[in-house]
């Protein structure tokens, strides 16, 4: 662990802490690693997301009855 790290306590259920023991013994890293690692992903996932909202945030918006209106229209419903 690097001087920059913070120490958190957090509390697992007792199926997901084990599954974490064996994954981070199956790839060589710490329990630490391995939350780390996924939250990492989590918060990218997030960014993206929100990236595509901002993209996006200009489209013209369909309410959900002309939606339906639609797809009648064109026959798939």
């Amino acid at each position: 662990m690097s001087e920059m790290s913070k120490r958190s306590t957090i509390y697992f259920e007792p199926e997901i802490h084990h599954a974490l023991r064996v994954k981070a013994a199956n790839t060589h890293q710490s329990v630490s690693e391995v939350v780390n690692e996924a939250v990492r992903l989590a918060l990218r996932e997030d960014a993206e997301d929100l990236s595509a909202f901002e993209e996006r945030a200009e489209e013209a918006t369909l309410s959900y009855e002309a939606l339906l209106k639609d797809l009648k229209l064109h026959g798939k419903l």
